[in-house]
């Protein structure tokens, strides 16, 4: 049974629990140990096997209890007498923009609605601007955003695919003959989420590689198999296509794996300008002949250009910018010096202070902020104000015995409530060293009301990041709508840093708002938002993200020597 499965049904239940009207704190909880079971690089049944399930952050005994018993015996008690309860169908509904759990109660409660086409049904009818709360405008906004729901496409995170693929690629680059062996597609290009698996290899003999891919554990099916090119499905429901090319054709082969569409047509137009045709076997000319190229790096030079990363190859201009010389010199993990949000058994994290501060300074932090939850945010363990002044005390022993290896900073995690205020009254919040400022909740608020309470947080002068700023959970939670060009506008003036939240199911902010944030001045700060020292090791995905968005390194603050990250935040009072 794969982490996905297992992890779809604390999705559900989290789902149902919000239709029934369950408190926040439990569904929270539910919903975190799916988010952390999706993004799981071991095996939960092999973990489960070597009784280690409360080793998974955000599973508890309670939860471990439950992913034993599905495991054991294929189904859930608990979700089974939830699903008697509420139709589990309702799940569907609460996937349409502007449908909370409320509503789909109500929708539910008062016209019988169970799922998405009689959701349809009800509103071309007419039928939902009778109901109370509703109108007009609510009605066509519910059936705009069914539309939009039934044309989004089933892709899979980039947290889910990306492991998976490296551990297809190692095998494949194991096999005798193959010179190298690439991901392609939106994989190669860091995109939040991927549709199938896009490979590549370097090979003289195409069958060994052939072979390997297709008799891989973790097949499922061979779908379609031929001389270059293989179709598999495997067992966790994703599918994957394996090109094999000549060593000398692989440049070419890799440019038109990896894309996009649109850029790989602007590499045409500019081939054919040069009286060359451009394929993914070679330059074609005029007469007939071959320019055939083993590298990616000889394909752009042939078109006059320097190599393009490929998570800009996106047609935003990388091409002009390539013809001018202006490419970014895009951030690498390698830049990062501090992590500026982290967890600590304080609040839900898996390691304590002590334990967190060697496992960033073994991974090359110079600087480490424990950023513990606030009280409000109870299914994370918040800190009151009592435990803030207790903790400071562990920190400040912690940072003497470790000395000037790493520096340690006090700071919170601090909750935006529904009602746009701080958990933290000002004077606590000036007593940290650094803070953080985040939606967790109330996320469907309408548009307006949820930006204000991100203003509130953005023009406090004792925030100093905003955390994962628009809350949303990949793949199954669209984050606020929030007004950005507000939010932006803000964060200027106040001039906080924005974060890229590193953690896979949330890549938050996303790559085109990163690149708007670096157009407007706005700090960036990358942190993996560590509830471990596993997640320590996302920060590549947070990095990604932000090459997206054409972020170099001094658009970053934890790129930063630690000392002048510490001048930044004592200017910021």
């Amino acid at each position: 049974m794969s982490n996905r499965e297992i992890a779809d049904v604390f999705y559900t239940i989290a789902d149902l629990l919000e239709v029934k009207g369950e408190v926040i704190y439990k569904i929270l909880a539910y919903r975190k140990a799916a988010d952390n079971l999706v993004n799981l690089s071991q095996d939960v049944e092999d973990l489960w096997k070597e009784g280690k399930l409360t080793t998974i952050p955000g599973v508890g005994k309670a939860i471990a209890e439950k992913i034993e018993e599905y495991l054991s015996t294929g189904k859930l008690e608990f979700l089974e007498k939830l699903k008697a309860e509420v139709p589990p169908s309702l799940v569907e509904v609460l996937r349409v923009p502007d449908v909370g759990p409320k509503k789909a109660a109500l929708f539910w409660r008062e016209l019988g609605i169970t799922n998405m086409t009689e959701l349809e049904a009800a509103a071309r009818a007419g039928k939902l601007r009778t109901l109370p709360g509703m109108g007009e405008k609510s009605e066509a906004r519910i059936l705009a955003g069914v539309e939009a729901v039934s044309r989004r496409s089933t892709r899979i995170p980039l947290g889910m695919a990306w492991p998976f693929a490296m551990r297809i690629l190692e095998r494949l680059r194991e096999v005798p003959g193959v010179v190298a062996a690439e991901a392609g597609g939106s994989l190669r290009r860091m995109r939040a989420t991927v549709g199938d698996l896009d490979l590549l290899a370097a090979a003289a003999d195409s069958g060994p590689v052939m072979d390997a891919f297709t008799s891989h554990p973790e097949v499922l099916k061979v779908l379609a198999r031929g001389d270059t090119k293989a179709s598999v499905e495997f067992r966790n429901g994703m599918r994957a296509q394996l090109w094999v090319h000549p060593p000398e054709r692989f440049g070419t082969a890799l440019v038109y794996g990896t894309g996009s569409k649109d850029h790989n047509v602007r590499l045409r137009e500019l081939a054919l300008k040069k009286k060359l045709s451009l394929s993914d076997q070679s330059f074609l000319k005029e007469d007939g002949s071959e320019i055939l190229c083993a590298t990616e790096e000889e394909v752009y030079e042939i078109l006059g250009l320097p190599w393009i990363p490929p998570e800009l190859r996106e047609d935003r201009g990388e091409i002009k910018a390539a013809r001018a010389g202006k490419l970014p010199r895009l951030i690498e993990v390698g830049d990062i010096r501090a992590a500026l949000h982290a967890h600590s058994t304080w609040s839900d994290g898996k390691l304590s202070i002590k334990e967190m501060a060697l496992a960033a300074r073994e991974r090359g932090m110079r600087l480490l902020a424990i950023t513990d939850h606030s009280g409000s945010l109870g299914v994370a363990g918040g800190l009151s104000i009592e435990d803030l002044k207790k903790q400071r005390q562990e920190i400040d022993a912690v940072q003497k015995e470790l000395g000037d290896s790493i520096i340690l900073l006090q700071g919170s995690e601090v909750e935006i409530r529904a009602n746009g205020s701080l958990d933290f009254p000002p004077e606590v919040l000036a007593e940290l060293d650094i803070v953080i400022a985040s939606l967790h909740t109330s996320l469907r608020q309408p548009r307006q009301q949820v930006t204000e309470r991100l203003l509130n947080a953005i023009h406090s002068p004792h925030v100093d990041i905003i955390g994962h700023p628009t809350g949303r959970m990949i793949p199954n939670r669209e984050g606020a709508d929030l007004d950005m060009d507000a939010v932006f506008a803000a964060a200027v003036e106040s001039g906080l840093s924005l974060e890229i939240n590193a953690h896979p199911a949330r890549l938050d902010l996303d790559d085109i708002h990163s690149r708007r944030a670096v157009e407007l001045k706005v700090p960036l700060s990358i942190n993996t938002d560590a509830h471990s020292a596993a997640d320590l090791d996302l920060l590549h995905f947070g990095v990604a993200t932000a090459r997206r968005g054409w972020v170099e390194p001094q658009d970053v603050i934890n790129t930063w020597e630690p000392y002048r990250i510490l001048e930044w935040l004592r200017s910021r009072g």
